[in-house]
C-alpha cells in the first residue's frame, strides 16, 4: 500500500464512529461494512487528499482503486470514485476496463450511479466511438448493473442525449421485473424530458414501460 493510500486510510479510521456505522449499514441493506463517517466530514477529511498537486500519478491509479475497493469500510469506496473523477482530464480509451471492473464489484445504487454520471458519461463524451460497443456488451451481459450504468451515462449530457442508444437500451430491457432498471429507465427519460419534454411524451405513449419507468418518467412533466 502506498504512503498516499497508508495516510487517508489511517485519517478514516480516526474518525470512524461504530454508532453512526451502525445506522448506515442498516439503511444500505447491510451488503455493507461502514466505518460511521457522514458525508460532510468525509469529504473535509478527504478535500488535501483530493488537490491536485497532492494527487498520485495516472499511473497508479488501477492499483490504488482496486486498493481502495478492497477496503472494508464503504467509505473507501466513496473516496474512490472521487478520486477517479479528478483524472477525467486524463482519461484514456484503456480506462474503461478499470470502470467495468468498479461497476461489478461491491455493486449497489450508491457508486454504480456515481460512475455512470461522474465516471463514464465523460469518458463516453471523449471516446464517443466506445459508445455503442459497450452499451451493447452491457445490455446483453445480464448483469443489472452494467445495464443500469448503460442507461444512466447519459444523465449529465443535457440536449446532447444520444436518443438512438437511449431507445435501444431502454427497448432492449422492457419486460425487466427488475426495480432498479425499471426505475433507471424512468430516471434517464425523465432526466433527457427536462430539456426535451416532447420526445419524451411521445417515446412514453409508444413503448411499453413498466408501470414504475413511465410515472417516473413524466413525473416531472405530468405536474406541469
Amino acid at each position: 500500500m502506498t504512503v498516499y493510500l497508508k495516510n487517508i486510510r489511517e485519517e478514516f479510521y480516526k474518525n470512524k464512529n461504530p454508532k453512526i456505522a451502525f445506522g448506515q449499514k442498516a439503511y444500505m441493506k447491510n451488503k455493507f461494512e461502514f466505518l460511521g463517517i457522514t458525508s460532510p466530514i468525509r469529504k473535509e477529511i478527504q478535500k488535501p487528499f483530493l488537490i491536485s498537486k497532492h494527487l498520485p500519478p495516472k499511473d497508479n491509479l488501477d492499483k490504488d482503486l482496486k486498493a481502495l475497493w478492497q477496503e472494508q469500510g464503504r467509505e473507501f469506496q466513496y473516496f474512490a470514485q472521487e478520486l477517479f473523477q479528478k483524472y477525467k482530464g486524463q482519461f484514456e480509451i484503456t480506462d474503461i476496463v478499470l470502470m467495468e471492473y468498479l461497476i461489478i464489484h461491491k455493486s449497489w445504487w450508491d457508486t454504480v450511479d456515481f460512475l455512470a454520471t461522474n465516471i463514464l458519461g465523460p469518458y463516453f463524451i471523449k471516446f464517443p466511438e466506445q459508445r455503442e460497443i459497450y452499451v451493447k456488451k452491457w445490455i446483453a451481459s445480464k448483469n443489472i448493473w452494467l445495464q443500469r450504468s448503460a442507461l444512466l451515462f447519459q444523465l449529465k449530457y443535457k440536449n446532447e442525449v444520444d436518443t438512438i442508444l437511449l431507445s435501444y437500451s431502454i427497448n432492449s430491457l422492457l419486460g425487466s421485473k427488475e426495480f432498479f432498471i425499471n426505475k433507471a429507465i424512468g430516471w434517464s427519460l425523465r432526466q433527457y424530458g427536462k430539456f426535451n419534454p416532447e420526445w419524451v411524451v411521445d417515446f412514453s405513449k409508444n413503448t411499453p414501460l413498466e408501470n414504475l419507468s413511465r410515472r417516473e418518467a413524466l413525473r416531472i412533466i405530468n405536474k406541469k
